[in-house]
Formats: structure tokens, C-alpha cells, sequence
């Protein structure tokens, strides 16, 4: 049955993506290829409407058109240097381009897009004050160090009260905005389409305690072995969902709203509700695990198993709740990684997925409030890095802090130490 439902959703969710996303004249082989170039073309400003752009690089060539927006991409088969070739001819008349400014070269980083823009007309050099770049990163930091706490802890729970540390979380977080694709895709307003995708992210999480962890449990199989378990799940479904929906990104709808001037801070209306929903979740799990009968059942099975069930605490049925909630945590994560990015694509949430092991392991193991610190912090550091370091190797610099943290702390920041032995 979890198969049959997994696949009528995954099978929804191609028909509704290829009914929002058709080939557009200023995409070529992005469906087809893994690596993608992108740019715009801009006259003073203002965007250029059908200027040639042509690539060529590693044996391989393709043109295309700027849209409307003046933006523009091109798949490209290999992570090689390009040279990417703007069209004089195709210039409105009286816009020209400087000696030597119509080529460009592009070599990737460490991601699969790599930005290359044509910016035309004259313009002047702005410069922006250190302070205000760090308050506007900083508030970045926090955005993003809030949806990575959804996420981190729901697998913070699922490890506190089966020691099993799931490397299929990272599909469960790609579940929730592919779910929420499909649901836009079908004509559903977009709020309703991420509640729904909440709701099967919850189902999800239900389904896979039920037809895989809780036998395994039962057979006795131990940590390392369900951890390869996961490890194996994960890429089963990480191809699987690039099967149905292809290599590329699609945005989801309101992605892309002008920024909002704060000051020296710069927010999307997007980023405002994203940031807003994040506390009010966290806020509600904070006070399901203290106030509540089964958030304290919660804690309990996740501080000692045996005890709790010989104190009659239904083990099994406490699991299967963090399942769900883990689930649907992950879910909206994953919405949320969606606006953040921007996009949804088939691997989105292994993208962060070291990032939510590193703030789950920075806060301490199986600890949910610990889980909410290390996220703050890594998504903080993750931001706030750029200031000094390549944006390409922020994510290094937050794995090299967790390192750092645990040689001096290695039960993390509110983790207990354990006697081994």
C-alpha cells in the first residue's frame, strides 16, 4: 500500500509539473542536462527581450534566446569551463557592448548553477557599509538557521527515541515541496496546497515507521545496520523522485517577490511569512514536548526506553507519533528550503542534509532544544561567512565549526555526557 500511494503521488506530481512548466524559448536542455548556466541581460536596468546567447565549451554548443525578463538558460553535460558568447546583432539599436565585454567565461564552483550576466549602459559603483552587510546576512543567517530547526528536529526526536540516525530525512524534506508543487501545479491556491503537503509529509513519516523501521525494530536489527537501511532509502527515493520529475528546477508560486527595505536589511514578503511560520512551529513543538501528555511521554521514551515502558508507556505508540511529527516537520521544512533557495528540485534536501546532522550533533544528540541552538548557530555561521569566505565554501566552514566544537565538547552544547562501557 506505501508503495502504491507513494507512486500515485509521485505520478500526480509529473503531470502537474509538466502542465506548469512547459519549454520556454529561454531554456534549452535544462530538463536534460544536470549543470545549468543562467544570466540576464540588462540595458540600464531594464531588462533585453530576445538577445542570442550562445555557449560553447568541452565539445558542446547551444543557443538561446533572453525572455521578456532578459533572462535566460542553458543544460550544459559536464562541470567544464564555457565561454558564453552575447550577440551584438541582436542588440536593440543604440545599445552597444564594450571591447571584449560580449564574451564571458564561466567555470562551476561547487553547485550546479553558475550566473553569467551581461549588464549593459553605464552604471555607477555603489558601495555597501560592513555593518550593513553583516545586519543583512545576519538576518539571513537566521531565516535560514530557522526553517534548518524544523528539519534538525524532527530527526533530533527519531534519533532520541529509536537511536536511529536517518539519512532519508533529506527525502522527507524534498517530499514536502515536491508535494506542494504538485499541488499548485493542480490549481490548488498555494496555501492549501502546503497544507496538504504537510499533511502527506506527516503520512509519509507514518508510512515508513510502518512498513520498514517498526520490523526492523522488532527483528532486533541493530543501529549500524538500520542506518545503512536509511542510507540505502534515501537514494532509492532521491532517484526515484528525479525519475518522475527530471533534473531541473521549478519555482513554486510567489517566489521572486521584491524585497522589502528594513533599514540595511532586505526581505521578500516571502522571507517575513517564512521566518513567521517557523517560530509559531517552534513555539507549538516546544510546548507539545512540555506541556503536553504525550510530548512528555515523548522525552521520556527518548531518555530511557525501558524505563518508560515498564512504567507503562505505550513505547510503540510514542515512536509512531515522533515519526509523524518528524515527518511533517521535515515536510514543511523542505516548502520553506524551497522559497530560501530558491526552487524545488529532486535532491534540494540532501543539499542541507549535513547541515542538519552538523546542528543536531552541535546541539547534542536526541535532544530537541539542542537541535533548535545548533541550527540557529550553523545557519548563522553558514550566512555570516560570506563576509570573508567564497559563498561557494560556506557550507565547509559550518562543518569545520562542528568539528571544532565537538573536540571541545563531545556530547555538543546540551547533549549529557554518557559512560561508554
Amino acid at each position: 500500500m506505501l508503495v502504491i500511494f507513494f507512486g500515485v503521488l509521485l505520478a500526480a506530481l509529473t503531470l502537474s509539473t509538466l502542465a506548469i512548466s512547459p519549454a520556454h524559448a529561454d531554456e534549452i536542455n535544462t530538463d536534460k542536462y544536470d549543470y545549468v548556466l543562467a544570466g540576464n541581460v540588462q540595458f540600464d536596468g531594464e531588462p533585453l527581450d530576445g538577445v542570442l546567447i550562445t555557449v560553447k565549451g568541452a565539445g558542446y554548443e547551444a543557443e538561446v534566446k533572453t525572455g521578456v525578463d532578459g533572462k535566460w538558460k542553458v543544460g550544459v553535460p559536464e562541470k567544464e569551463t564555457y565561454t558564453v558568447t552575447l550577440d551584438e546583432d541582436t542588440l536593440p539599436k543604440g545599445v552597444v557592448v564594450a571591447k571584449g565585454g560580449s564574451k564571458l567565461k564561466a567555470e562551476f564552483g561547487l553547485t550546479k548553477v553558475k550566473s553569467v550576466n551581461f549588464f549593459l549602459g553605464e552604471g555607477t559603483r555603489t558601495t555597501v557599509p560592513f555593518f550593513d552587510q553583516f545586519l543583512n546576512r545576519f538576518v539571513n543567517g537566521l531565516n535560514f538557521g530557522l526553517l534548518l530547526a524544523l528539519a534538525a528536529i524532527g530527526l533530533s526526536l527519531i534519533f532520541g527515541t529509536t537511536g536511529l540516525s536517518n539519512f532519508a530525512h533529506s527525502e522527507m524534506i524534498t517530499f514536502g515541496a515536491l508535494m506542494t508543487l504538485a499541488f499548485s501545479g493542480l490549481g490548488l491556491p498555494i496555501w492549501l496546497a502546503i497544507v496538504l503537503a504537510i499533511v502527506l509529509s506527516g503520512a509519509l513519516g507514518w508510512g515508513l515507521d510502518a512498513a520498514i523501521w517498526k520490523p526492523l525494530r522488532r527483528k532486533g536489527v541493530g543501529l549500524v545496520q538500520l542506518m545503512i537501511v536509511s542510507i540505502g532509502l534515501s537514494l532509492a527515493m532521491r532517484y526515484t523522485y528525479q525519475y518522475f520529475i527530471g533534473g531541473s528546477t521549478s519555482q513554486l508560486p510567489g517566489a521572486g517577490q521584491a524585497d522589502l527595505k528594513f533599514g540595511a536589511v532586505r526581505l521578500s514578503p516571502i522571507d517575513l511569512v517564512s521566518m513567521g511560520i517557523s517560530i509559531v512551529v517552534l513555539l507549538a513543538v516546544s510546548y507539545f514536548l512540555l506541556r503536553t501528555r504525550i510530548g512528555k511521554a515523548t522525552r521520556a521514551v527518548s531518555d530511557n526506553p525501558s524505563l518508560a515502558s515498564a512504567s507503562g508507556i505505550d513505547v510503540d505508540g510514542v515512536i509512531r507519533i515522533v515519526w509523524i511529527v518528524g515527518g511533517a516537520l521535515a515536510g514543511l521544512s523542505g516548502v520553506l528550503w524551497a522559497y530560501f533557495r530558491p526552487g524545488v528540485s529532486w535532491d534540494m534536501g540532501f543539499q542541507i542534509l549535513l547541515l542538519v546532522f552538523a546542528a543536531v550533533t552541535l546541539g547534542g544528540l536526541g535532544t530537541a532544544f539542542g537541535a533548535l541552538i545548533g541550527s540557529i548557530i550553523v545557519g548563522l555561521f553558514v550566512e555570516l561567512s560570506t563576509l570573508w569566505i567564497p559563498s561557494d565554501m560556506k557550507y565547509v566552514g559550518a562543518l569545520v565549526v562542528l568539528i571544532l566544537v565537538l573536540l571541545l565538547r563531545p556530547q555538543g552544547i546540551l547533549g549529557r555526557k554518557e559512560r561508554i562501557g
